[in-house]
C-alpha cells in the first residue's frame, strides 16, 4: 500500500508540466470534482502538447500545437486509478483513444498493477497519414520506455525531501456516502495527472509495463512460442525499425519471419528485412492486391488457387504444375506478369494467415502448398520457363521468407531429379526441410495426404471434389519478345522513385527550379547501401549541363541498372558566391529513410546532393586509425546506393491545403 500511495504522489509533481517530457507544454484544470466523505477524486484537464513534426506537416495542417482532454479518477476506496484522454485537435480526421488503468495486485498489496490500451484511427489527413501514424508510433514506443524513468525521478525526489510514508485513505465514521459529489472550484495546482501520448496502430496491442518485455497473452495469441532471448531480438528490431525506417512498420509476426529465417540473428535479419521494406516501397506492393488485376489468360489457364486450410489451420495453395503450359504462359504473358502474379498469391497468403490466426485463435503464419507433377516431362524444362521459375523463386525467398510451412509434391515422375537439381540451389536450406516428396501412389498411403489434408477438400484429381482449370495456352495468344518488352509493365522499373549511384568524389545532384516562391520541396530517400551526406543548396544561376564525372567511369563496371551519377555544380563555384547552403548537412546511415521538406524563399534553383560520407580521421596522427581502415573496407569501391522521390506544392496549392484545414 506504501508504495501504491507514493506513486500517486509521485505523479501529482508531473503538472502542471513536467521537464522530463520536453513534449508536455502546459495543462489546465477544467474541472475537479470530488466524493464527500472524499473517496473519489476526479479531475479533467486540457493538456497542451509541441508534436515532434515535420515544419513541411505543421504548416500545411497550420497550427504549432496539439491538445488533448483527460479525465483522471482516483478511487482512494478500490485503491484505483483510471485516466481516460482522447484528442481534440483534428478529432474530424484522426481519433486518438486511451485508457490506463493502475490498481493493487490482489496478492500482495505493496504490487501496483499496471494495463494500457490505445488506439489510433487515421481518416484523412491532407495525404500525410502514413506519416502520422509513424509519428504516433515512435512516440507511443517512447512513451512508455520512460513512464518508468519518471515516476522514479519523482520517487527519489520524495525520498530526498524525507516523504517515505503515505499512509492509507479511511472513511471517517460519520461521513456521508462515496455517491454524493460535489464540485471544487478550479485549483490552479493539479493533483493528479498522467500523460503519455496516446496513440497506436489501428488494433490495439497489449504491451507489458517492463519495456523489453511483450504482454504474454499477446505472444501466446498472435506470436507463438518465443524464448526471452526471441522476445528481446523482435523488439530491439522492431524498436530500430521505428527509430530509423520512414517507411511503413510491418507486424510483429512479418518481422519475426524474418528473425527466424536467419536463427535470430539481429544484424543478419535486419539487412535482409530492410532490403525487403525498400523494394516493397520502390515497387508499391503493399497496395498490390487493389491495383493488380490477373490477365485473362492467367484465369483460364494457370493452373493453381487457393482452397480452404490444412489440419492445422494453415491456408493451402494448390498448383497442378505437371498440367501447366509453363511455356506458354511466358510466351502469352511474359516473367513480369508472372512474377507480379505469384507475388500477388503470396500476398494474399499473408491475408489469409492474418485471417486464420483470429478464426482459429492461434497464430498461423505460414501455408501448405500442395503441388501435383503429374504430367511434368521435358517441355517444362524449357530454358526461358526455367529462367522465369529461377527468377520468381529468388524473389519470393527475398520478400517472404519463412511462409511456406510445409510443401507437399505429390506423383513426382522420372524427370523431377533433373528440375530439382536445377532450381534446389536457390532454395533456402530451411525451406528444403519443409518438403515432402511422393512418388506414384504414395500419397495414398499411410504418412501420406490424409495426415495433412481433410478428405473433404482434397482435389477431384487426386480423388476429392476440387476443381482445378488448365490447359494448354493457344498459339494465337503468344506474343514476340518485342511485344512483351513494349507492352509489359516491369515490376522493376515501374515505380515513382529514382535509383542513383554515390561514389567517392563524384556525389548525385538533383536540380528543381522553383518559379514561385513560398513552394514547398519534398523529398524521401532510402540509403540503400554505405553512409551518405544530404545537403539541400540554392543558386540563382541555372546549374550546368548534366555531367558524368570521370571517377564515375572508373566505376562503370560495378554500377547497377537503374543506377545513375549526375554531377550539376560547377567545380569553379565558391559556396556562399555562386550557391547557397539553405539545409544543415544530414548524416545519413546504411538503412536508414529519410523524409523531409524545405518551404522556398527565393525563386531559382535548388539543388539536392547526396554526397559520399568519410569517416573522420584521428586529428592527433597522420596514421588511419583502425576504425577508419574497417569502415572503408564496408564500403566496396567506395559506392554508395540511394533511392528518391521529391516533389514540389506550388504556393497555390499550399494556401488551399491550409485554407481546408482551417476551414475543417
Amino acid at each position: 500500500g506504501t508504495c501504491r500511495y507514493m506513486s500517486s504522489h509521485a505523479y501529482e509533481r508531473r503538472f502542471p508540466t513536467c521537464h522530463l517530457i520536453p513534449m508536455f507544454v502546459d495543462s489546465e484544470v477544467l474541472e475537479e470534482t470530488e466524493s464527500e466523505d472524499g473517496s473519489i477524486h476526479q479531475i479533467q484537464r486540457r493538456c497542451k502538447l509541441d508534436v515532434d513534426a515535420p515544419r513541411l506537416l505543421k504548416r500545411i495542417a497550420g497550427v504549432d500545437y496539439v491538445y488533448f482532454s483527460q479525465e483522471n479518477t482516483l478511487n482512494k476506496r478500490e485503491r484505483t486509478l483510471h485516466i481516460e484522454s482522447h484528442n481534440e485537435t483534428f478529432s474530424n480526421r484522426v481519433i486518438i483513444h486511451e485508457l490506463c488503468s493502475y490498481s493493487a495486485h490482489p496478492e500482495n498489496e505493496d504490487w501496483t498493477c499496471f494495463e494500457q490500451s490505445a488506439s489510433l484511427d487515421i481518416k484523412s489527413f491532407f495525404g500525410f497519414e502514413s506519416t502520422v501514424e509513424k509519428m504516433a508510433m515512435k512516440q507511443y514506443a517512447s512513451s512508455i520506455k520512460k513512464g518508468k524513468e519518471i515516476i522514479e525521478f519523482y520517487l527519489n525526489q520524495l525520498e530526498e525531501e524525507g516523504i517515505s510514508h503515505v499512509p492509507r485513505w479511511t472513511p471517517s465514521l460519520d461521513a456521508p456516502s462515496s455517491s454524493s459529489v460535489t464540485t471544487k472550484p478550479v485549483c490552479a495546482t493539479p493533483k493528479l495527472l498522467h500523460l503519455e501520448l496516446p496513440v497506436t496502430p489501428a488494433v490495439s496491442i497489449p504491451v507489458s509495463t517492463d519495456a523489453n518485455k511483450l504482454d504474454a497473452d499477446y505472444i501466446k495469441r498472435y506470436l507463438g512460442d518465443l524464448t526471452p532471448l526471441q522476445e528481446s531480438c523482435l523488439i530491439r528490431l522492431r524498436q530500430w525499425l521505428q527509430e530509423s525506417h520512414k517507411g511503413k512498420i510491418p507486424k510483429d509476426e512479418h518481422i519475426l519471419r524474418f528473425l527466424r529465417a536467419r536463427d535470430f540473428n539481429m544484424e543478419k535479419a535486419r539487412e535482409i528485412l530492410c532490403q525487403s521494406l525498400t523494394w516493397r516501397k520502390q515497387h508499391q506492393v503493399d497496395y498490390l492486391l487493389e491495383t493488380w488485376t490477373s490477365p485473362q489468360v492467367l484465369s483460364d489457364y494457370y493452373t493453381g488457387g487457393w482452397h480452404h486450410h490444412d489440419k492445422e489451420g494453415r491456408p493451402l495453395y494448390i498448383l497442378r504444375l505437371g498440367q501447366m503450359d509453363t511455356k506458354g504462359l511466358v510466351r502469352a504473358l511474359g516473367e513480369e506478369s508472372l512474377l507480379r502474379h505469384v507475388l500477388s498469391i503470396n500476398e494474399e497468403g499473408l491475408r489469409r494467415c492474418e485471417e486464420n490466426t483470429k478464426v482459429f485463435g492461434r497464430p498461423i503464419s505460414c501455408w501448405t502448398c500442395l503441388v501435383d507433377l503429374e504430367g511434368l516431362n521435358m517441355r517444362h524444362l524449357w530454358r526461358p520457363g526455367v529462367k522465369a521459375l529461377l527468377r520468381i523463386i529468388e524473389v519470393v525467398e527475398a520478400n517472404y521468407p519463412e511462409t511456406l510451412g510445409r510443401l507437399l509434391i505429390l506423383r513426382a515422375p522420372r524427370v523431377f531429379p533433373v528440375l530439382w537439381t536445377l532450381v534446389s540451389p536457390f532454395i533456402d536450406e530451411n525451406t528444403r526441410k519443409k518438403f515432402l516428396i511422393y512418388a506414384g501412389n504414395d500419397y495414398q498411403g499411410p504418412g501420406g495426404l490424409l495426415d495433412y489434408i481433410d478428405k473433404e477438400v482434397i482435389p477431384d484429381f487426386l480423388g476429392g471434389e476440387c476443381m482445378v482449370k488448365g490447359g494448354l495456352v493457344p498459339k494465337s495468344l503468344y506474343r514476340t519478345a518485342e511485344e512483351l518488352e513494349n507492352e509489359d509493365i516491369s515490376l522493376w522499373t515501374e515505380t515513382i522513385y529514382q535509383s542513383a549511384s554515390v561514389f567517392k568524389g563524384a556525389p548525385h545532384e538533383v536540380v528543381i527550379e522553383i518559379i514561385d516562391a513560398s513552394s514547398v520541396i519534398t523529398w524521401d530517400f532510402d540509403v540503400c547501401k554505405g553512409d551518405v551526406v544530404f545537403h539541400l543548396y540554392h543558386s540563382k544561376r541555372a546549374p550546368q549541363t548534366p555531367r558524368k564525372d570521370p571517377l564515375v567511369g572508373q566505376h562503370s563496371s560495378i554500377t547497377t541498372p537503374g543506377g545513375n551519377n549526375v554531377q550539376l555544380i560547377d567545380k569553379s563555384w565558391t559556396l556562399g558566391l555562386d550557391y547557397s547552403m539553405v539545409e544543415s548537412p544530414l548524416i545519413c546511415k546504411e538503412g536508414e529513410s529519410v523524409q523531409g521538406s524545405h518551404v522556398t524563399r527565393w525563386p531559382g534553383f535548388y539543388i539536392l546532393q547526396w554526397k559520399f560520407h568519410t569517416m573522420p580521421g584521428s586529428a592527433s596522427t597522420n596514421l588511419p586509425r583502425v576504425d577508419d581502415v574497417l569502415a572503408s573496407l564496408q564500403v566496396s569501391s567506395h559506392k554508395c546506393k540511394v533511392m528518391y522521390y521529391t516533389e514540389v506544392i506550388g504556393s497555390e496549392d499550399f494556401r488551399m491545403a491550409c485554407f481546408d484545414m482551417l476551414a475543417s
